[in-house]
């Protein structure tokens, strides 16, 4: 394992989370190929993303990962340059490749063993793509030994020359030669930013080389005296004199990953006027140029990256020795004109910083932001208490205080909030391998991928995901014959989709698959003793066996599925999320499995209201209107079943306190305070409450596992006066007291939709 105090483990580290954004980068790409966008930019960005983790790689000495990503990355140049077409099977294997390679990554961060059996048989695929005889080229030119012979610069001596008895001293400097002729004469001088980013001159410089005859010269002019030397500065530029029949894009191409951290300088040498009286460093060998001591890593780890955005144009170039040259090409349809100005100043005008913090130190702000919203209540009652007027100069500086802490809270839920398309690129790999096991062909359908929750919620929902996307692959979708006799087409389809709605966020799995052979699953749940014989059941509740523990439609153990463990860890995993998971299927059409989770699982707002002397809290977002009940309002469909007229409609009417335990029902429904509540799924109902106290933000505390998870009970908070109330999940108590006291039935024969 390395070293925590290495100064190199904050870079080694900041690099692999560079990584995880080139990978999300390179499956963007490959899922836009795929998808027929043929563009030379999507190749481009596949092409860089591989490109620039070899780079990076090559750096901190993972040879592995090197010589993996070169030989992914020498295929993606066949197709940039137009002399591979990436056909199905071709994509296919870019897939598999790109999934490999963050299988690289990650064993190389975690110094695990490297899976030398699946590269050989990727390696395999490539060199197939490639042909022989260039897979043949490649593997000699990966094994070559590059002889670098660095020229020696004594910073003590004049750079016009020294003493002919000290070996230290430089050779005698030819004059630069003539500029009148063809050819072209270029300029570049590194930014600070260009070392940071990882990139080596180095490269650029060899790349000029290899397109014909040139002379490079180093300027070391700017260099300090030592002990004033910053060693993340840059001081060296360079002169390049080149003989070659290419035009100035080509040129620009060698430069392409740089653009923006350099000046460049590109002219035809007919068009440059003479050198003025500098003391140059000259040298033909594009191996030997001139540098100062390399510049130091920067010791914070690079805090602050340059945003994604930036990544796309400006990507680490930095490789080892036995890199293929042809990594520095570029499409000369894509390359930049040549700039007749500073580099710098044709680029984006301004990039987006980003920070990168430990998720700890986050969770504390978070933690500590919790605290706030609680004192900022216990304050709030006790200036209401205290009588003060509520024009007067304390209860208005409480409001401002409410609202700076509301501001607060939202940033805060901001810097927890990410984008579900992490999760999404996971499930298309699962989807792959799924597919691939059980020999169907299938494709993944996203839809919602910019859509933010909170991390922790992220983190937490890999598994039950994972779980649902196999059961759509192995159960829900037919074989590729049983589909084309059914009229559908070959290949079946999986679509995963997220959304926002009604303050919660809904992420849906579904398949165009056969929908759930309900009597199968009866008779599976009867003969395992899981349902009585007698039971008669609804096409819900059969639906809903697939979660009891122990419950299996296989009829053989396989990789995915048999052993009757997934479908129950699921719901068990989505409650722990205070979310709930529901499923709606069609014979013949296939299945959707809905999962509804909170934005956050920190702060809420609530609605504080009493029943039966318990204190309850309510999220307000559910809360669409309140009511108090006349004797014309309520009727009743059966003993015990009720309903209240809102308007045009009816709605199903619940009583909170006798559905919790906490009485007996309420006889006489006069006067009674109700809640008409609607949820994302547009289903409506009213709950009788005792009264209103408040409506405040609370925050969310978790009830721990040891303590019994009634049916409605989501999770606890802590009130301003200290009181614990508990924080109901309105939707689960409605689907109890259905399945219980029976008023679905009731509504459906009065005609009522809920």
């Amino acid at each position: 394992m390395s070293d925590p105090n290495d100064p190199m483990a904050e870079i080694r580290a900041s690099f692999f989370i560079e990584c995880e954004e080139l990978l999300e980068a390179l499956q963007d790409g490959l899922q836009a190929l795929d998808d027929g966008d043929d563009d030379p930019e999507t190749i481009n960005i596949v092409f860089r993303a591989v490109h620039s983790i070899k780079g990076g790689a090559g750096a901190f000495g993972l040879e592995a990962l090197v010589r993996f990503a070169h030989r992914f990355e020498t295929v993606l140049d066949e197709v940039r340059a137009g002399r591979m077409s990436p056909d199905t099977e071709a994509r296919k294997i870019f897939f598999q490749c790109a999934d490999h390679l963050s299988d690289l990554v990650r064993i190389s961060r975690d110094e695990g063993p490297l899976p030398d059996e699946v590269t050989a048989n990727l390696l395999g695929l490539l060199n197939g793509l490639l042909g022989e005889d260039a897979a043949h080229e490649e593997d000699e030119a990966e094994d070559e030994e590059i002889e670098f012979q660095p020229a020696t610069l004594s910073l003590d001596l004049d750079l016009g020359g020294g003493d002919e008895d000290d070996d230290t001293a430089l050779p005698a400097l030819d004059p630069l030669p003539e500029t009148g002729g063809s050819g072209y004469v270029i300029k570049f001088k590194p930014d600070n930013d260009l070392y940071e980013t990882g990139n080596e001159p180095f490269h650029m410089l060899r790349s000029l080389s290899e397109m014909g005859e040139c002379v490079i010269t180093c300027h070391a002019d700017d260099l300090p005296e030592l002990d004033a030397l910053a060693p993340e500065n840059a001081y060296l530029s360079w002169t390049i004199e080149l003989d070659a029949d290419v035009d100035e894009a080509e040129i620009s191409a060698a430069f392409e990953f740089v653009e923006g951290l350099c000046t460049l300088d590109i002219k035809k040498k007919s068009n440059v006027m003479e050198v003025g009286d500098e003391k140059p460093v000259t040298n033909t060998n594009p191996t030997a140029t001139c540098e100062s001591d390399a510049p130091a890593e920067n010791s914070e780890a690079e805090a602050t990256e340059k945003a994604p955005e930036m990544k796309n144009d400006v990507e680490a170039t930095q490789t080892t020795p036995q890199a293929d040259e042809k990594s520095t090409e570029a499409t000369p349809s894509k390359a930049p004109t040549a700039s007749t100005a500073p580099a710098k100043a044709s680029a984006p005008a301004a990039a987006k910083s980003v920070v990168r913090v430990d998720l700890d130190r986050i969770e504390r702000l978070v933690n500590l932001v919790g605290e706030l919203v609680i004192n900022q209540a216990m304050l709030s009652q006790s200036l209401e208490r205290s009588g003060l007027s509520p024009h007067s100069d304390a209860m208005n500086g409480l409001e401002e205080f409410q609202r700076l802490t509301r501001d607060i809270q939202d940033s805060v839920m901001m810097i927890r909030a990410q984008p579900v398309k992490s999760l999404f690129q996971r499930m298309s790999r699962i989807v792959r391998e799924a597919s691939a096991a059980v020999g169907k062909d299938v494709r993944l359908h996203t839809e919602g991928e910019g859509t933010e929750v909170d991390k922790t919620v992220i983190e937490r929902l890999a598994d039950p995901l994972t779980h649902m996307i196999r059961n759509a692959v192995d159960h829900g979708l037919e074989n590729s014959e049983d589909r084309v006799a059914a009229g559908k087409p070959e290949q079946g389809r999986v679509y995963l989709t997220a959304a926002h709605r009604s303050g919660r966020v809904v992420i849906e799995v579904s398949d165009d698959g056969g929908g759930i052979n309900r009597p199968k699953v009866l008779q599976i749940a009867t003969d395992k003793g899981l349902v009585s014989p007698e039971a008669s059941l609804s096409d819900t509740e059969i639906d809903n066996l697939l979660f009891l523990p122990g419950f299996s439609t296989a009829t053989v153990v396989s990789d995915l599925s048999g052993r009757g463990v997934g479908m129950d860890v699921v719901r068990t995993s989505i409650q722990s999320l205070g979310g709930r998971i529901s499923i709606s299927s069609t014979p013949g059409e296939g299945t959707t499995f809905s999962i509804s989770l909170p934005l956050t699982l920190a702060v809420l707002d609530g609605m504080v209201v009493q029943v039966a002397d318990e204190t309850l809290v309510l999220p307000l977002n559910v809360v669409i209107e309140t009511l108090t009940l006349t004797g014309a309002d309520v009727e009743m469909v059966k003993p015990g079943a009720h309903v209240v007229r809102v308007r045009s409609g009816f709605v199903p009417l619940f009583d909170l306190g006798k559905e919790l335990g906490y009485r007996e029902p309420i006889n006489d429904y006069e006067g009674s305070v109700v809640l008409l509540i609607a949820h994302e799924d547009g289903s409506r109902a009213a709950l009788i409450i005792d009264s209103i106290q408040d409506q405040r933000q609370v925050v969310i505390k978790g009830l721990d596992d040891s303590f019994y998870r009634a049916p409605g009970i989501a999770a606890a908070t802590i009130l301003g006066d200290g009181q614990i109330a508990l924080i109901l999940d309105t939707s689960d108590i409605i689907t109890n007291a259905i399945g219980t006291s029976g008023p679905a039935s009731a509504q459906s024969s009065a005609g009522l939709s809920v």
